[in-house]
């Protein structure tokens, strides 16, 4: 009997990591995804004709603007994204951890 109630222990806490896991990894993603929108917005304000000298200026501005900003994005998704695959191995491992517990329950009951 004890052995029974420390696999459901176990099995209990292995669901509790890999619900920690599994939002943790949610989150990094949604923050992710954030980075990589901010990217796309600063893709798609490109305007393509300009009527005055005084346009092509303002444009210039901006795309040495917008180049920096891209620069800078694309240094904080770098490092949001290792932490996001580190992440997701945590959550593989806590997943296939809870999966050999609940296994390990189905023969016990049997």
């Amino acid at each position: 009997m004890t052995r029974k109630k420390d696999l459901a222990r176990l099995a209990s806490l292995s669901g509790l990591i890999l619900d920690q896991k599994l939002a943790v990894l949610q989150s990094l993603a949604a923050e992710r995804e954030a980075s990589l929108q901010r990217l796309r917005d600063l893709a798609q304000n490109n305007p393509g004709k300009y009527e005055t000298p005084q346009d092509a200026q303002v444009a210039l501005r901006y795309n040495r603007w917008a180049d920096a900003r891209r620069a800078d994005i694309n240094i904080t998704l770098a490092r949001q994204t290792a932490e996001w695959l580190d992440a997701r191995a945590e959550a593989k491992h806590a997943f296939g951890r809870a999966e050999v517990l609940r296994q390990l329950q189905g023969k016990e009951a049997k």
